[in-house]
């Protein structure tokens, strides 16, 4: 018989995550007590996959993983053929879900306990060095009942694995990394949502705050929301301005729509605000300062 393998270098990442897919985004969301985590542990590519790769992690998995995955391999074979050429792989915790949403899970014998994992439709969840096996559950059954797109779900098991004990050894991280073809930044890629928290006491926390905040920056209301620029918004409109000390009150309509511009290059809104005849309402929220807003 031969020898078991060393330990392998490297800090054990001590993490609960979710890979997952509803067939129009792939992702990865992950919290651990560790110095970000979101460095090492996710991996997605649009139409592909994703992987997470934790214990004792072996980054390779997250390259030969998409790779195995883009050959159209599915979850389980992709787990079969990463832990079957790695000496250390008892040491490793591994989740993946593939390009048709099938998610497979793997937690080698030498993970610290509690440690394992559970599957379901478009998903795989584990964990290791958890408060117990529901933390694994919570992240499974909260994904399961979450309505709304990919990372709305990944954020609400990722809130419940955290309610129910989490890392055992505390809290120091978070990360979302949510893909979809084209969705990245100007298009040029499928990077839709790659978000961190490094170090922070409250990471899941501070994560959903973030992705308030992507929302905001990134996304748009679908034309039925928008609101019809007509005088009494233009009045509103006028109003926050100057309470912000942008218009003075005898402003003619142009300069109004000019300081409107200027305010929305400034905060980054651009994605919100491409049309004068309608405004978005959450842009509308930010100028007047609204409560709960950003």
């Amino acid at each position: 018989m031969s020898p078991p393998a060393a330990v392998p270098a490297g800090r054990r990442v001590a993490t609960f995550s979710i890979v997952a897919s509803d067939g129009r985004d792939w992702g990865v969301a992950v919290a651990s007590k560790f110095l970000a985590v979101g460095s090492v542990v996710p991996a997605a590519a649009a139409g592909v996959g994703a992987v997470a790769t934790q214990a004792t992690a072996n980054t390779t998995y997250s390259v030969q993983g998409l790779d195995l995955l883009r050959r159209g391999h599915p979850a389980t074979d992709v787990i079969a053929a990463l832990i079957g050429a790695d000496p250390a792989r008892e040491h490793r915790q591994l989740g993946v879900v593939d390009a048709r949403g099938r998610g497979a899970t793997f937690t080698g014998s030498a993970c610290l306990a509690w440690a394992g994992g559970r599957t379901g439709p478009g998903y795989a969840a584990q964990g290791n060095i958890l408060q117990g096996p529901a933390v694994v559950d919570a992240l499974a059954e909260a994904f399961e009942a979450a309505a709304g797109d990919l990372a709305t779900r990944l954020l609400a098991a990722l809130a419940a694995g955290d309610q129910a004990g989490g890392d055992r050894r505390g809290r120091q991280s978070a990360a979302l990394l949510v893909v979809r073809p084209e969705a990245g930044y100007g298009g040029g890629d499928d990077r839709m949502i790659d978000l961190r928290v490094d170090d922070h006491p409250g990471p899941v926390a501070e994560l959903e705050r973030l992705v308030g905040l992507w929302r905001l920056y990134f996304e748009a209301a679908p034309a039925a929301a928008l609101l019809p620029v007509d005088e009494a918004l233009t009045a509103r409109v006028g109003r926050a301005l100057a309470a912000r000390g942008r218009l003075s009150a005898d402003a003619p309509a142009e300069a109004l729509w000019t300081a409107f511009d200027a305010w929305v290059g400034e905060e980054n809104l651009e994605e919100r605000a491409r049309d004068r005849l309608r405004i978005d309402p959450a842009v509308l929220a930010r100028l007047e300062d609204l409560p709960g807003v950003g």
